[in-house]
C-alpha cells in the first residue's frame, strides 16, 4: 500500500458535516490506519563538512545525509560538487535557529536556497514542553529511554534527534500526499544529518525574502474564505494521516502565492498513540479558528469544536 493511498478502517458515528466546499480528490480517499514512524535511526551530531581550500565554503552534505522523497524536484541541487554558503539566519528559536544556506555548482551558475534548521547543544537547547509531545514515540533501547526521561545531556541530544526525524518524517510523507493530490503543502524536506534538518526553501529564491505568515496579513474576505478552506483540508490530510500539529498557530502558516504552507513539524504528535493527542488537535484548532473568527469568518463555519470532532473521526479516534 502507497503511503497516500489510504484505506480507511471501519469507524462507528462517522459524521458527514463538512467545514469548506467541495473535497479534493485526495480528501474522498479512505486514510491510513497508523501514521508513519515518528523516529528514524541517525547519528545524533551532524558531521562537519570539508571546507572549500581557496574559498572556505565547506562541501554539500548531501551524501552523508538522509535524503527526501524521490523524485528529487527540479530546482534542488544534488551535485556532490556543490558547496553550501551561509547567508543568515531566517529566524531564532527556543530549541533551533533556522538560517539560510545557497547550495550551488561553481562556475555553472546551478543553485538552489534552503532553509537550514539546527537545535543547539544539550547545554543551550530549551525543551520546555517535550514531555507531552514525546509521548507515543518510543527508540529502540532502554539505556536511550532511561537518558531522556531524566533529561541527561545524552537524552537531551536523543530527544533533539527525535525532533529532528519527527519532522523530517512527517514532511516527507505529507509532501508525497500534497505533490500527488494538492490538497496539503508543506516544505521540501531535503535532508536530515543528525540533528540539521534542511528544507526547501518558501519564498523569493531571487530575493531570497522569505514567504509571510499568516499573521502578518491582512486577507480581504474572499482570500480569508480561500485559506479556511485551505487549512481545513490540511487539517483533514493531518488527521487521517494519524497526525496532529502540536502547535499550529497563524505564525507557523506561511501563503506563498496564494497556497497556504504548513511549517514547524517538529512537535508532530500521533493522535492515536500519544494519550495527549486528542488535547493537541483541539487546540491546535481552536488556535487558528480563533484567528480566522477574530477576522470575520462566521461563526458556524469556524465552531472549533464541531471540527474537531470532525478531524477526531477522520483520525479514528472517535
Amino acid at each position: 500500500m502507497r503511503d497516500h493511498d489510504f484505506a480507511a478502517p471501519e469507524r462507528r458515528n462517522r459524521g458527514k458535516g463538512r467545514f469548506d466546499d467541495d473535497e479534493p480528490r485526495f480528501l474522498k480517499r479512505g486514510r491510513a490506519a497508523t501514521p508513519a514512524p515518528l523516529e528514524s535511526t541517525l547519528e545524533l551530531d551532524a558531521g562537519d563538512a570539508e571546507p572549500h581550500p581557496d574559498e572556505g565554503d565547506p562541501w554539500s552534505s548531501w551524501d552523508a545525509a538522509e535524503h527526501g522523497p524521490e523524485p528529487y524536484p527540479d530546482w534542488l541541487v544534488t551535485d556532490l560538487a556543490a558547496r553550501d554558503t551561509e547567508l543568515g539566519v531566517l529566524k531564532t528559536g527556543k530549541e533551533a535557529d533556522v538560517h539560510l544556506v545557497r547550495r550551488a555548482v561553481p562556475d555553472t551558475g546551478r543553485s538552489c536556497l534552503l532553509a537550514v534548521k539546527r537545535y543547539r547543544d544539550p547545554q543551550h537547547r530549551l525543551f520546555h514542553r517535550d514531555a507531552g509531545y514525546l509521548e507515543g514515540r518510543r527508540v529502540r533501547r532502554s539505556r536511550e529511554m532511561r537518558a531522556m526521561a531524566g533529561r541527561t545531556a545524552f537524552g537531551r541530544q536523543m530527544i533533539a534527534g527525535q525532533w529532528a526525524a519527527a519532522e523530517f518524517a512527517a514532511l516527507a510523507r505529507l509532501w508525497r500526499i500534497g505533490a500527488e493530490y494538492g490538497s496539503i503543502a508543506v516544505p521540501y524536506p531535503v535532508q536530515l544529518l543528525g540533528t540539521e534538518l534542511m528544507l526547501e526553501f518558501v519564498g523569493d529564491p531571487e530575493g531570497g525574502t522569505a514567504a509571510p505568515r499568516l499573521a502578518q496579513l491582512r486577507p480581504t474576505p474572499q482570500e480569508l474564505r480561500g485559506l479556511w478552506r485551505q487549512l481545513v483540508d490540511a487539517l483533514v490530510v493531518l488527521a487521517r494521516a494519524g497526525y496532529a500539529h502540536g502547535d499550529l498557530s497563524p505564525y507557523n502558516l506561511l501563503v506563498h502565492d496564494g497556497r497556504l504552507v504548513i511549517i514547524d513539524l517538529p512537535q508532530v504528535v500521533d493522535v492515536v498513540a500519544n494519550p495527549q493527542g486528542p488535547e493537541f488537535l483541539a487546540r491546535d484548532v481552536r488556535v487558528v479558528a480563533t484567528w480566522f473568527a477574530a477576522r470575520g469568518m462566521p461563526a458556524e463555519r469556524t465552531d472549533p469544536v464541531a471540527l474537531t470532532e470532525l478531524l477526531l473521526r477522520e483520525a479514528g479516534v472517535r
